[in-house]
């Protein structure tokens, strides 16, 4: 395996949900990024598409690469295999590490709050979610659960605070929770961008993963739909 440097680039692949995310990073900051921003599962069609799209924006080859970051999960069964397939595939052949990032905690990062609570949401289907909370500097407050929405879900957050709900599934907890304290973002996914700044630091302290033995994190096992 190659001398690790101070400065890397990392490939950030992001497949947990409907969104077919990938970024080139170096030392943290994002150079290259593709997205399919949809409703649709494409991952299998644009996944190795968008990686040798961003390689050749970046006029490199994949021989440049420090190391491969994948978005671990909770969230899409099928997304999550063929993300972790594609990561463990290019680490396995250049032989350079592995590195997850906590898909939660990575949508988290897309907001910027001034106080009160994050809470990501991924769809489980039905009225159940995959979430998190975390504090307006995205310090881990509740680890990651699947759980049944109901109207009292969150109760403690928002009679405290503010909460900032954001993800795709946030809207069936819109449907029931007229809180005052709560504020709705459905329109985002988790994506690669976010990755960056996380794997890098998980770079520089060598965080990586077992390439033959790392499993995404499912959190349930797999239903048929």
């Amino acid at each position: 395996m190659r001398k690790l440097l101070k400065m890397a680039y990392i490939l950030c692949i992001e497949t947990s949900t409907t969104n077919c995310s990938v970024s080139l990073a170096l030392d943290g900051r994002v150079l290259v990024s593709k997205e399919d921003y949809n409703t649709k599962y494409s991952h299998a069609e644009r996944l190795h598409h968008f990686i040798d799209l961003i390689i050749k924006e970046a006029g490199l080859t994949f021989n440049d690469l420090d190391a491969v970051a994948v978005s671990k999960g909770p969230g899409s069964y099928t997304g999550l295999r063929i993300g972790v397939s594609t990561a463990k595939g290019l680490c396995y052949g250049l032989d350079i590490p592995l590195i997850s990032v906590e898909t939660l905690y990575s949508l988290a990062l897309q907001i910027l709050s001034d106080g009160g609570f994050i809470v990501p949401m991924i769809d489980a289907r039905r009225m159940e979610v995959y979430s998190a909370v975390f504090s307006d500097d995205h310090t881990r407050l509740r680890h990651t659960e699947a759980e049944i929405l109901t109207k009292n879900s969150f109760q403690d957050y928002l009679d405290e605070d503010k909460v900032i709900f954001i993800g795709n599934g946030v809207a069936k907890f819109a449907e029931i929770c007229d809180h005052q304290n709560a504020k709705f973002i459905s329109d985002r996914l988790p994506s690669a961008n976010e990755m960056a700044t996380i794997s890098n630091d998980k770079f520089l302290k060598k965080e990586f993963e077992d390439v033959s033995y790392f499993e995404p994190y499912y959190l349930k096992d797999f239903v048929a739909g």
